[in-house]
């Protein structure tokens, strides 16, 4: 059985593809997300996608008329084309749980570095002035500690985190379909957790409901002085209203790893203000991560090979 892998990959991943990959007795080709032409030929006679970023287009599905799987390595399945992978046939399997933990701790961390202005004085430092910071921009710095973090979804990643907060001294509450309450946090509407969150944490899938979930109204209703932290999807919130509420001061920064269009652009607004501290969508990308996601990958090419049924199958 034949893989392709579609991504930019390290050494030390490939490394890693290659060794499980063998154990699996699963022919694993990597091809760069730029090289078009490559993943042209390769998937030509492949039976698996490993997807990771790149969007799995109705074209590619019709360039790989021997595919079987696409397997996506994390959550997300919204950069897949259900319908072209439906009608050719293709089933499409995700993998919950796999990149929680990362996604956890990268929350955590754009949490903390807004609170504390690293976005600021990181430079600063290198610059040599780190010991004449602006006095104004400093006493906008705050501990987590004694203020509440609201959770827009409270799935895997953010239900763990929510323990590490309450230790730390901070308010956990949650909006979800259903409560909870065997998890830490309180549950809220959606209104309620804008309202009262001093930090807003974004962790539901982009949907047609959700697409735009985080618009002017929505920011309007947060805090004066809240921060946003977006390590789920770009599209969950309207970039233009955001910038206009950090750049107003209505609220007091943004942790982003995600962006609406990815990669990100150069000249996009939300990279110039010294608020925001951004990520290039690798909340879930750690050498943990990716061993965890290749055990369920080729799994789930065993299971296809033996005509069993896949693990968290989508389509």
């Amino acid at each position: 059985m034949k893989s392709v892998l579609h991504y930019r990959a390290s050494a030390g991943f490939r490394a890693m593809l290659a060794d499980q990959a063998a154990v699996a007795c699963v022919e694993a080709v990597v091809v760069d997300e730029t090289d078009d032409a490559g993943f042209a030929r390769e998937i030509a006679d492949a039976e698996v996608l490993l997807h990771v970023l790149k969007p799995v287009t109705a074209a590619m599905i019709a360039g790989a008329p021997r595919l079987r799987l696409v397997q996506k390595l994390g959550v997300g399945v919204n950069t897949i084309d259900l319908e072209a992978c439906k009608a050719a046939g293709v089933a499409v399997a995700n993998m919950p749980g796999t990149n929680s933990q990362a996604v956890a701790e990268m929350t955590l961390a754009l949490m903390l570095s807004v609170l504390r202005r690293l976005s600021y004085l990181d430079p600063l430092t290198r610059r040599g002035q780190g010991w004449s910071p602006d006095t104004d921009l400093i006493d906008g710095a705050g501990e987590i500690a004694g203020r509440t973090v609201g959770f827009v979804g409270y799935g895997a990643s953010p239900s763990r985190l929510g323990v590490a907060l309450e230790a730390l001294g901070a308010q956990v509450v949650y909006t979800a379909r259903s409560p909870k309450p065997h998890l830490p946090g309180r549950f809220v509407t959606l209104e309620d957790l804008l309202a009262a969150s001093d930090i807003v944490s974004l962790h539901v899938p982009l949907t047609v409901e959700t697409e735009g979930l985080i618009g002017r109204a929505a920011l309007a209703a947060m805090k004066p002085g809240a921060i946003l932290v977006n390590t789920a999807r770009g599209g969950l919130v309207d970039e233009a209203a955001l910038v206009e509420a950090l750049r107003s001061g209505h609220l007091r920064g943004a942790g982003l790893d995600v962006f609406a269009s990815e990669p990100v652009e150069p000249d996009n607004p939300l990279l110039t203000l010294p608020n925001v501290v951004v990520a290039p969508h690798q909340a879930w990308l750690t050498p943990e991560t990716l061993d965890r996601s290749l055990v369920v990958a080729f799994d789930n090419c065993r299971r296809l090979m033996a005509g069993e049924a896949l693990v968290n199958q989508v389509v």
